[in-house]
């Protein structure tokens, strides 16, 4: 069937942004912040993505280490558009499960979480004060 054009199926686009978040970040409301943080998902960067054929991998995560005091900072973001260029191309959707588990886990080696560093509008916490948030 020469000329007839193939469709091809529609690929389902993962939105990489929270909505929740932006609009928390924007008002400066850590009450909101925190609600958006316990009900929907956060975008991090990934110094490596996990391999496409296994969803549960959602790759390696990527923290800041300060190379002069060592300090550990985890950046999350309310948009992928809101990451840095500097910082690694890929990024994860991370449901608050996952953060939960992480900030657990890594509560005494990460210092700091930047919320949007480099803006619209950021905002900055410690991983207990938002392990307290998530846990309400």
């Amino acid at each position: 069937m020469a000329g007839k054009a193939r469709k091809k199926p529609q690929q389902q686009t993962l939105e990489f942004r929270s909505q929740a978040l932006a609009e928390a970040l924007e008002k400066q409301d850590m009450a909101a912040v925190a609600l958006a943080l316990r009900h929907g998902n956060t975008v991090v960067p990934l110094i490596k993505p996990g391999p496409r054929d296994n969803p549960l991998d959602g790759g390696e995560v990527w923290t800041y280490r300060d190379p002069n005091t060592g300090e550990v900072a985890l950046l999350l973001f309310s948009d992928a558009a809101n990451k840095p260029a500097n910082l690694p191309p890929a990024v994860g959707l991370q449901s608050p499960a996952w953060l939960r588990t992480f900030l657990k886990r890594y509560e005494a080696t990460i210092t700091t979480v930047f919320l949007d560093i480099a803006g619209p509008h950021p905002m900055q916490a410690s991983p207990s004060e938002l392990l307290r948030a998530l846990d309400v």
